[in-house]
């Protein structure tokens, strides 16, 4: 149980597919099976340290008669997979609407309601048809999906100062909180914390909006290095609430369930940290 959340599960899949394809286009299969091995050797080590400092006992011998194998038919396949397919969109789509939803509205409100203001000379003003204009523009409120100061902002700036020895700024940091319930909703959540209402970048693809993304001094958000770190972060930290739930109750105790999420999270914070700090120095 406290190994199974090192192993990347499907959830895991759709982040790996937007940074990998977005920062590694020329080694997309190299850096993806390199998570999947790093995941599976931290459980070996992790699964090495605890039988060496607690689990020391002998392990009772598990005897399992398996069923006979016979070859499915495409018939059943084709149900079963139906089934399970049925299964999944209707458990994990509602819960990624809500979270969709949730993340809107945190980072819409408090809805600012100040009117834009228009700078024009007065030559600029020509004719009667550019005074009707600019009148309507400045009168008018235009509506920012992400507003300065808004309530997801205000959360991402008071764990900023924990992430940023990653790489991270304060719109990975939400991204990461909203992965606690699922790592599915870590994608659809940057879908909404980058969303726009610029022209120029309103048709452009969330890999394209990470790519342009920069700090106020004009420096880029994401670089290799950081989303390295970002993937290495999304593998280990946190598992699921259904994991956290599931482990609590098949031990008998909500310790084992503390003790999960403080060493992955941990876990997580260290290796990030080794990779952007140390591969930063190297780099440079």
């Amino acid at each position: 149980m406290l190994i199974l959340p090192f192993m990347s599960c499907s959830a895991r899949l759709p982040v790996y597919i937007l940074i990998i394809g977005t920062f590694f286009p020329s080694h997309k299969g190299t850096v993806l099976f390199g998570l999947y091995l790093f995941g599976i050797i931290l459980a070996g080590l992790t699964a090495i340290i605890l039988k060496r400092f607690y689990f020391k006992q002998e392990d009772i011998p598990f005897v399992m008669e398996l069923p006979p194998y016979r070859l499915p038919t495409i018939k059943n396949t084709t149900r079963h997979m139906l089934s399970k397919t049925g299964q999944y969109l209707k458990k994990i789509g509602g819960v990624i609407l809500v979270a969709s939803v949730v993340i809107w509205g945190l980072g819409y409100y408090p809805k600012s309601s100040q009117p834009v203001s228009l700078k024009l000379h007065a030559t600029e003003l020509q004719t009667p048809q550019d005074l009707l204009k600019t009148n309507l523009q400045s009168s008018a409120i235009v509506p920012q999906p992400i507003n300065t100061n808004s309530y997801l902002e205000r959360v991402g700036k008071v764990i900023e100062p924990a992430i940023s020895l990653l790489g991270f700024d304060w719109k990975i940091g939400v991204s990461i909180l909203a992965g606690i319930a699922g790592k599915e909703i870590v994608v659809s959540t940057m879908g909404v914390i980058y969303q726009n209402n610029d022209e120029s970048t309103s048709k452009m693809s969330l890999g394209e909006k990470l790519r342009n993304e920069t700090y106020a001094n004009g420096l880029p958000v994401y670089k290799p290095l950081v989303a390295l770190s970002f993937l290495v972060f999304i593998l280990i930290y946190f598992p699921c609430l259904a994991v956290v739930v599931s482990v609590a109750k098949e031990s008998g105790s909500a310790w084992w369930s503390v003790f999960l999420i403080a060493y992955t999270t941990g876990l997580a914070w260290l290796m990030s940290f080794a990779i952007y700090q140390v591969g930063g120095l190297l780099i440079n």
